[in-house]
């Protein structure tokens, strides 16, 4: 006669087979490593995310596979992983409504004048962590412009756009100042920066990017001027009561 199994038991069996939560929290935390890189570089093959990430191409591929099933990544004929659907849906979602869409809707108007003023590709990024991550651009309408640095992030450490996100508070009527740099992420870009101020120090930061060999003499003057003027109309934006409110 068979014996017949209880709920507990059948219970029991799926909790002894399941996951234990330590693995579960390191299958996450490999899923969100490869989104991360696959997002910042744009697009990696199976071999090169593994590679980056330091998984084993089998560990890679099991976890690229749920997020291309996902939509959060979509893989191409030539077998590169880039962004998918998904991921663009919730990083716009964010972007409209999340913390950073009085940010975002400050800067947007400033990044269309940089991009009038200077004739060159105007960005914005906050910081996480160690890291500068670009959120927002506006490109330069010129056939030969820099793009793609939407969601890419950067050092903070020997770069203009960190050095901006780390600048000390402003003191009361004072502007900030210009950052500079060349070759710091791509060879012959030269990047100009600016921080927006919240109340206790920089939030954000503006930058204008473009070849290295245009941005020199006058040209870089007033590239940095209109930075600076950027953002000082940015922070002056944030700091305003239909700001607050919206």
């Amino acid at each position: 006669m068979q014996q017949e199994i209880s709920d507990n038991e059948i219970l029991a069996e799926r909790e002894k087979n399941a996951p234990s939560p330590l693995h579960r929290s390191r299958s996450a935390e490999r899923v969100l490593a490869l989104l991360d890189t696959v997002v910042s570089e744009g697009a990696l093959s199976l071999t090169a995310a593994a590679t980056r990430t330091g998984m084993p191409a089998s560990t890679a591929l099991r976890h690229l596979r749920v997020l291309t099933d996902r939509g959060y990544l979509v893989r191409t004929r030539a077998g590169t992983y880039s962004v998918g659907p998904s991921f663009v849906r919730t990083a716009l979602a964010s972007l409209q409504s999340g913390p950073y869409a009085r940010l975002t809707a400050a800067a947007q108007p400033e990044l269309e004048r940089l991009v009038d003023a200077t004739e060159e590709s105007a960005y914005l990024a906050v910081r996480d962590g160690s890291e500068a991550v670009y959120i927002a651009t506006v490109e330069s309408r010129r056939a030969i412009r820099h793009v793609g640095w939407v969601g890419r992030s950067v050092p903070v450490g020997s770069t203009a756009v960190g050095e901006a996100l780390s600048a000390a508070p402003l003191e009361p009527g004072n502007r900030p100042a210009a950052t500079f740099n060349t070759g710091a992420i791509e060879p012959d870009v030269t990047a100009i920066c600016a921080p927006v101020h919240g109340a206790s120090g920089p939030v954000a930061a503006l930058s204008v990017l473009g070849p290295a060999d245009r941005l020199t003499g006058s040209r870089l003057e007033i590239a940095a001027s209109a930075v600076v003027e950027a953002a000082s109309a940015t922070s002056l934006a944030l700091s305003s009561p239909e700001a607050a409110l919206a």
